[in-house]
């Protein structure tokens, strides 16, 4: 659409929203300048480049949909061309394995910085954050599916030498390009089938994460958090860092706790944990993605989920209390489209609840009018909220409706297609 037809639009949408009390103008400034980290494995299915060259440890990324990045300046490039179509304040979150070891011998207990100052260049040249992520799989450490947990001294000793130099790591992210780094610890320690004992492997996580953490950090550089998950492939029956030890230790240390969409069971949802959780913390990490039938990392959608996830950041005001970031990889389509649907879909609910009418319908909540409530809420669907939106992306100079698509198939011809 021209300029004039957007504007057009954009005037129309504003007249209404305006009749429910909405500053509109306002309500793009908040989503606009809310932090969503996008995540660096989606562009190299989360193989690395520190020579493992395969993922285990639970996870998997299905698909062979050509292209993948196999070296960071690859990964590099992919992620310059997705920040091309993506409106909003974005961060990278990026993991251990992709690390750049220079041809030197180096395993991840010894890692620092300094393996990263590709990474950082960049990013400083781009103005962008960086979250991080230790990487507790994909390693022939791994005592079977064991990290930090195992009963093997010398592999436990070096998964714990790993977390204390990703913590580091993080801090010298944040104190380089100056926003807060997040660290987040997700191990996939845990049993294929029943254990003989359920607490043993919970006791050596608690003793190896105090151990990880003895040392304060900088809280204006860096935050950690702890990660919980229901179960994993190879992993089916059991897992140590579920989701009440996760929480619990989250609570007990002083840590943020991440909240993973794909993480809970199918008919659990993760909107209604942030308000219940943050009464106890003072910050909470999500992870977006999304679960079919069990957690399969599939490309977020801007389903009901992911909008009520929004709804309860911005209608409850945490939206500097809760941390953002997505987390799936989809190697069965264009990686790049994968990065672009799902953080437009995430600016795109950001967007919509806070243009939500919420003062009204909080109002006819208190006073026991249920069944405005209810009204109010089913009218806010059918507000020209996208008049709204490709006036938002024209004014940040980012593709409007589905034009990101061309140039997705531009670069597929002229890029990835030719690695």
């Amino acid at each position: 659409m021209d300029e004039a037809t957007l504007v057009q639009g954009y005037q129309y949408a504003k007249d209404i929203y305006g009749r429910a009390g909405v500053d509109v103008d306002r309500a793009i400034e908040l989503a606009d300048r809310i932090p969503v980290s996008m995540h660096s494995w989606q562009g190299d299915d989360l193989i690395g480049f520190d020579g493992i060259g395969e993922l285990t440890g639970g996870i998997a990324a299905t698909g062979n949909y050509p292209g993948r990045a196999a070296t960071p300046d690859e990964l590099r490039a992919d992620i310059d061309e997705a920040l091309r179509l993506i409106p909003g304040k974005v961060k990278l979150s990026l993991h251990a394995c992709h690390a750049e070891l220079g041809g030197k011998k180096l395993d991840r207990d010894a890692y620092t910085a300094e393996q990263f100052e590709g990474w950082l260049s960049w990013g400083e040249e781009r103005g962008l954050g960086f979250d991080f992520n230790p990487t507790f799989f994909s390693h022939p450490r791994m005592d079977g599916n064991l990290s930090l947990t195992s009963g093997n001294p010398g592999v436990r000793e070096f998964w714990i030498e790993h977390g204390r130099r990703c913590r580091e790591i993080g801090e010298e992210f944040g104190r380089r390009l100056g926003q807060t780094c997040v660290v987040n610890y997700w191990m996939p320690d845990g049993y294929k089938d029943l254990p003989a004992d359920t607490k043993l492997l919970r006791e050596r996580m608690v003793s190896a994460l105090d151990e990880i953490f003895e040392r304060p950090l900088d809280v204006r550089y860096v935050r950690e958090s702890v990660e919980s998950k229901l179960f994993g492939m190879g992993v089916e029956s059991y897992t140590a860092a579920s989701h009440e030890f996760s929480l619990g230790y989250a609570i007990t240390r002083g840590k943020v706790y991440c909240l993973d969409a794909g993480h809970f069971h199918p008919t659990e949802y993760i909107s209604d944990k942030i308000s219940a959780v943050l009464q106890f913390l003072d910050s909470v990490l999500l992870h977006l993605s999304r679960g079919v039938r069990w957690d399969s990392d599939h490309v977020v959608l801007w389903d009901d989920e992911l909008q009520r996830i929004m709804n309860a950041v911005i209608h409850n005001g945490y939206e500097d209390r809760v941390f953002i970031g997505q987390d799936y990889f989809d190697a069965s389509i264009n990686r790049i489209a994968c990065w672009a649907i799902a953080m437009r879909n995430t600016r795109k609910a950001l967007l919509k609840a806070a243009l939500d009418p919420i003062g009204a319908i909080k109002r006819a909540e208190l006073e026991g009018d249920f069944t405005s409530r209810l009204a109010l809420w089913e009218e806010t669907k059918s507000m020209p909220f996208s008049a709204v939106w490709d006036y938002y992306c024209m004014t940040k100079e980012k593709p409007v409706g589905a034009q990101w698509l061309d140039e997705v198939k531009r670069y597929e011809r002229e890029v990835l297609g030719r690695r």
